[in-house]
């Protein structure tokens, strides 16, 4: 609480209690106002999670290269179906149905969005962008996963970024859109889904 005073100073000595320096300056009060204390700490715009997962690169890498495998492993609740052919190189594309009810936070109710790769080393790591086929401008989050083999499986991290979302995005939804504990949550059904489709 800060005070506006009619006078320089009370002459209350400074060992005084707040009880009397509150009533030697009740009489000289021309207004009042509350400071709200702020700060920004600026942080990572990026999450990693990693899991060991005791299968080969290659298998994990199928799953994540297909358009279905995609929808099979999201922990979000928001991918609903996916159409296009597997991936193989950094601009190739296809189709995901999205449900944003599922986050209950933004009312879009159904929609399509592109997944455009933009990272693409086969067994190793696959990264992607998602573009509205409505909406614009385009908000530049990334997607991605590193697989790295080990004596026990493939070590394997999924990360998301958004450091280059544009600031209309950042303005009009809170990030990450997708939580930490999310990505650890999809790296749980991967594992899974590997395991089922590999049996």
């Amino acid at each position: 609480m800060v005070h506006a005073l009619d006078v320089d100073s009370t002459g209350v000595p400074a060992d005084a209690t707040p009880a009397l320096l509150g009533f030697t300056m009740s009489g000289h009060i021309l207004g009042r106002a509350v400071l709200t204390a702020t700060a920004e700490t600026p942080g990572s715009e990026r999450i990693e999670v990693s899991r060991m997962i005791p299968a080969p690169a290659a298998a994990l890498f199928a799953v994540l290269t297909d358009p279905k495998g995609h929808v099979d492993i999201d922990a979000s609740g928001m991918l609903i179906d996916a159409e296009g052919d597997p991936v193989t190189r950094p601009g190739d594309r296809f189709l995901v149905q999205m449900d944003r009810e599922a986050l209950g936070d933004v009312p879009l109710g159904r929609y399509e969005v592109e997944v455009v790769i933009t990272k693409f080393n086969q067994d190793k790591e696959i990264a992607w962008t998602v573009e509205g086929t409505r909406v614009r401008p385009h908000a530049r989050h990334v997607y991605g996963y590193r697989l790295e083999p080990t004596g026990d499986g493939t070590l394997v991290t999924s990360y998301y970024d958004w450091s280059e979302v544009h600031p209309d995005w950042k303005a009009r939804l809170t990030f990450p859109v997708v939580p930490e504990s999310a990505l650890k949550a999809t790296l749980g059904i991967l594992e899974r889904t590997v395991r089922r489709r590999n049996p």
